[in-house]
């Protein structure tokens, strides 16, 4: 959750490799954050390797995305 408090971070909690893919192609995720008690170790590897190797989809996730930009500057989101 903190994460996502840090300017230009968009973190996803990815649970397996289809969280992986759509955190990537829908949301443009630059932060992988696995829940241990949920997910197995080879899961998250696993997961990891597709999030790594997924392009962002753009069009009309772009929007989305923007916004977000915006908030980080409006709200004053913390540059570390």
């Amino acid at each position: 959750m903190a994460a996502n408090k840090v300017s230009g971070v968009r973190g996803g909690v990815i649970r397996d490799s289809r969280d992986a893919e759509m955190a990537r192609r829908h949301n443009d995720a630059n932060v992988a954050c696995f829940g241990e008690q949920i997910t197995t170790e080879e899961v998250a590897i696993e997961a990891l390797h597709v999030f790594l190797a997924t392009p962002f989809d753009g069009g009309r996730h772009e929007a989305r995305i923007a916004m977000l930009s915006r908030l980080d500057e409006t709200r004053g989101a913390s540059q570390i």
